[in-house]
């Protein structure tokens, strides 16, 4: 993702590349400089930066997001599997600095949470499965948008039990949700929310062909993000171009 965000940002009118930091040794990427993480704080100030755009671990995403509250610089956040403490950490940040964090920066997918929320409220009698897919490489499961998907279901229907995966003599009980997660070979990311009544189903999915969509809409969440006041903020708000 951070050679994604750094080919991207250089096509761009409305951002300047200021820098570029990376937790172990990195060589130049399209010609940028990757600095060590541990040099970002004084970094921040010595180059005027105005937003960050993290995708890390979240230990490094919380210590990052930290260090933009102490330099008064906007972060953006698509790292995923926060721990309570770390979100905290960046609600402290939001006093100081706007943040905004987001569990997937596709257009397509904030459709299908819309259209999701629509169809469960219309369906509420309707069996829920919820299938997620990624590259091999992915640790959080599941992903940080299936979970996105999950809170928008029960916002609909109130909290029902979540069963991951399926083994042996398992019975569906009423009002569970079953969540499934695939790890396979450099897979962006599919999603799929099923529907099922008796005598027809309902599916809704999107599958990421590339990982640029992603990183093109974090990039345009910074171009929102920098000025703002301080806060926490979702990529809704950037797709609604709320003021």
């Amino acid at each position: 993702m951070g050679r994604e965000l750094i080919a991207l940002a250089r096509e761009r009118d409305d951002l300047d590349l200021a820098l570029a930091v990376s937790g172990s040794a990195e060589d130049a990427v399209e010609g940028v400089p990757v600095a060590d993480a541990d040099t970002l704080p004084r970094l921040l100030v010595e180059r005027e930066v105005d937003v960050l755009v993290d995708f890390t671990a979240p230990a490094a995403s919380a210590e990052y997001v930290a260090a933009c509250a102490d330099a008064g610089v906007a972060a953006v956040v698509g790292t995923t599997g926060f721990d309570a403490e770390q979100e905290a950490t960046l609600d402290r940040a939001s006093e100081t600095v706007p943040v905004l964090k987001a569990s997937n920066f596709s257009r397509g997918i904030a459709a299908l949470r819309r259209a999701v929320r629509e169809a469960v409220g219309a369906l509420p009698d309707f069996d829920v499965e919820l299938t997620e897919t990624h590259h091999n490489g992915k640790r959080d499961a599941p992903s940080g948008t299936a979970n996105a998907l999950l809170d928008d279901l029960d916002a609909e229907r109130g909290d029902h039990p979540r069963v991951h995966g399926r083994e042996g003599h398992q019975p569906r009980e009423d009002g569970e949700i079953g969540v499934h997660a695939r790890r396979a070979g450099g897979i962006p990311g599919e999603h799929e929310v099923l529907l099922g009544g008796d005598h027809e189903y309902l599916s809704l999915s999107h599958t990421a062909l590339d990982r640029g969509v992603f990183a093109d809409g974090a990039l345009d969440a910074a171009a929102w993000l920098a000025g703002r006041d301080a806060g926490r903020y979702d990529f809704g708000a950037v797709i609604n171009d709320e003021e």
